[in-house]
């Protein structure tokens, strides 16, 4: 069995003190997995065992139990530094310290050894290949050395290293890490399987036994989101609802709880649970995204109502919390993205053509790093509500090739179909609106 090499690093995309942006999941994909597994060790990352930063019973064994440690301290994340600073008070060696090259480090760890690697903020790596072999070799050191490299064991005298950690519980540990592990590989086959059916596919997780106050959130979090991969929201409400709370009044899961709660109608309990989540976290552009589509749906309902009154509210208080979205964080699209349809819907040309190119501008920088269903989608509806027809056909192409689930594509031709109404009602042609959305339902029949 391979040494585990425990990864402390922060997630996703952070910005530095010098507000740059770093995509740590490409630094952990491209350098840090590579370099490990060239070590002969297997790899666990710090973010897959946490939800909203909380820190939890098996992270500290991770950073306790496993042989191994890399801690990427570029950006001075709070939570690494927490994390590194109980792996050195309990581990004299054995860990590894990196940073991106540049990148300031704050003065209490200037003494630790640290190993940069090369990053730009526009290209992202741009030595890899040099730097995995650098970390594979400094990994191989720790492996056949293990000199001291923690601090505290360097500069306090008298303090030795006792390992009390009893060898079933060394056992017990790397037994989860391997049913983690192997869950969610099983979960994730099981949801790719294109030859069940939905219904097949519930079977076949109502037949996995678990016990949501021991499983770890990683695991926890994979099953949310294979019953909204396959719109059974009434089951992933359930499911939430039995989550221990240190998992489910996380930021994360109680917005997924709400998006759940629109899906199956219950609009006053989505609204309750979102502006709840606002009121005690602040704004946040996917929180108030999630709720925008809420107001958007009842807009919606009360047009096939015919209530006049209510639709206009509810649009207005739609475009409301969308503006509110897209203002609380001007990088992502999503909320802004909706802001442009429903002014669309409104008549409100003089404000499209004043935010189009921001909403654009945003998508445009989130491309230039990964490809995703949503980024081309919105860019399709961007060049639908300026009337540019080349670039909705370029976009619909490249958004069907990209990896989707059957409600996002629905989610797309709602809006195109809420569009068209709208255009009809205003006694427009839409010809390019009516070309892109037969698109879209075409693809739709074929799934």
């Amino acid at each position: 069995m391979k040494p585990l090499c425990f990864v402390i690093m922060p997630f996703n995309r952070k910005k530095d003190a010098e507000g740059n942006e770093i995509d740590f999941n490409a630094i952990y994909d491209t350098l840090i997995v590579p370099a490990i597994e060239a070590a002969g060790m297997q790899a666990i990352r710090a973010d897959e065992e946490t939800v909203d930063g909380i820190i939890h019973k098996p992270m500290y064994e991770r950073l306790i139990l496993c042989d191994y440690a890399v801690a990427d301290l570029t950006t001075s994340n709070a939570n690494v530094l927490y994390e590194l600073g109980i792996r050195h008070a309990v581990k004299p060696h054995t860990t590894i310290n990196i940073y991106a090259n540049g990148s300031p480090l704050p003065f209490d760890v200037n003494s630790v050894r640290c190993m940069p690697y090369s990053y730009d903020k526009k290209k992202g790596l741009t030595k890899p290949k040099e730097d995995m072999e650098s970390l594979t070799g400094k990994l191989k050191t720790a492996k056949k050395r293990k000199d001291t490299d923690s601090p505290i064991y360097q500069l306090v005298d008298g303090i030795s290293f006792q390992n009390s950690v009893a060898h079933q519980k060394t056992d017990i540990f790397r037994d989860q890490v391997e049913y983690n592990v192997e869950m969610k590989k099983k979960l994730k086959k099981i949801r790719s399987n294109k030859k069940y059916s939905t219904a097949q596919i519930l079977e076949e997780l109502d037949k996995i036994e678990i016990d949501p106050e021991n499983e770890e959130a990683g695991v926890l979090i994979d099953f949310m989101i294979s019953y909204r991969s396959l719109g059974a929201y009434p089951r992933m409400i359930a499911f939430i609802e039995n989550m221990p709370s240190h998992v489910k009044n996380t930021v994360m899961v109680q917005e997924q709880l709400g998006f759940a709660y629109n899906r199956t109608g219950e609009k006053e309990e989505a609204i309750r649970v979102l502006e709840g989540v606002l009121k005690q976290n602040g704004p946040s552009s996917e929180t108030y995204g999630i709720l925008g589509r809420v107001y958007k749906d009842l807009y919606d309902a009360a047009i096939i109502d015919q209530n006049i009154a209510k639709a206009k509210g509810y649009l207005d208080k739609a475009i409301e919390t969308y503006q509110k979205g897209m203002e609380a964080d001007w990088r992502d699209a999503y909320p802004g993205t909706n802001l442009l349809t429903l002014l669309y819907v409104k008549g409100d040309f003089e404000k499209i053509q004043s935010l189009a190119c921001v909403v654009e501008y945003a998508v445009q920088r989130k491309l230039a790093k990964s490809e995703d269903y949503w980024d081309y989608a919105t860019l399709v509806e961007i060049a639908l509500v300026t009337g540019n027809e080349r670039k909705a056909l370029e976009n619909f192409e490249k958004a069907i090739v990209c990896d989707k689930d059957l409600w996002m594509l629905e989610t797309t031709v709602n809006t195109l179909d809420r569009m068209l109404k709208v255009a009809q009602k205003r006694k427009e042609k839409a010809t390019l609106i009516k070309k892109v959305l037969k698109l879209f339902n075409e693809q739709i029949k074929k799934w």
